[in-house]
């Protein structure tokens, strides 16, 4: 049995940070082969293989793998221990219409999928605390990962200038090529647009960067945010890109652990 191929992230010792790749799964098609997302259209029991070779490579249990179900808004849930005694209808029900986790609980991993949208990571070292974003291009307008920090903030404690981050795979701004409605988005939300965009046939508009800025501004000390530098859409050969592959593809898991 093959084991699924990660790229992991260097975050801290006791932390195991990551996003898959295709590789290493039994997923077919533009789901080829390795995707854990159960609501891009792949086949449940493929799902259901690629996810018990995931847990087994991190040594947790099925239950303990969480990824909500992102509908591109910006509600961060928190996830317990009580979380784990639910029944599995509650804790679905929790999931939906969730773009962000975060726990102080060791040994569960929480992620979220991605597949050209920009998926976030942040650890608190001095509460114990993680975090998994979602930042879509409308997540990113609505400043997704500023709620998320709060959210840490008000449930942990965390002051930003402790956290460490983490910006995965996404698709660059080379390949990001938008609407002039896009790009009035972002302006009308307040964003610096020089930074962040370029014009040629169209507007194209640089998400990860964008996120690095909302992290710089909230307070995370730049030194403490890195960034995987890995376009989706220009490697989609290894990484799952919705604009390339099409909607009905698979997704990157991009999760984090505390041990």
């Amino acid at each position: 049995m093959s084991a699924p191929q990660l790229t992991y992230y260097a975050m801290a010792p006791e932390v195991v940070a990551f996003s898959t790749t295709r590789e290493g799964g039994v997923s077919s098609g533009s789901y080829a082969s390795f995707n854990i997302n159960p609501y891009c259209g792949d086949a449940p029991e493929a799902i259901a293989t690629n996810r018990e070779r995931l847990c087994c490579l991190l040594g947790i249990d099925s239950k303990h793998l969480i990824m909500p179900h992102q509908t591109h808004h910006t509600l961060t849930r928190q996830i317990t221990d009580d979380f784990l005694s639910l029944p599995e209808e509650e804790r679905q029900a929790l999931l939906e219409g969730v773009d962000a986790l975060m726990t102080d609980v060791r040994g569960l991993c929480i992620g979220v999928s991605t597949a050209d949208c920009i998926p976030v990571l942040l650890y608190d070292p001095v509460h114990s605390a993680v975090c998994a974003i979602h930042a879509g291009w409308r997540g990113t307008v609505a400043r997704i990962v500023q709620h998320s920090v709060e959210a840490m903030q008000h449930s942990y404690g965390t002051q930003p200038s402790d956290l460490l981050a983490c910006i995965g795979p996404g698709i660059s701004l080379a390949h990001f090529e938008v609407g002039d409605e896009v790009y009035e988005a972002f302006a009308e939300a307040g964003f610096a647009m020089e930074p962040i965009s370029r014009r040629e046939a169209k507007w194209h508009i640089d998400l990860p960067h964008c996120n690095r800025l909302q992290l710089e501004e909230l307070g995370v000390e730049a030194a403490h945010i890195h960034s995987a530098h890995i376009c989706t859409y220009a490697d989609s050969g290894h990484y799952f890109s919705a604009r390339r592959l099409g909607i009905r593809s698979g997704r990157i898991f991009t999760g984090i652990l505390m041990r």
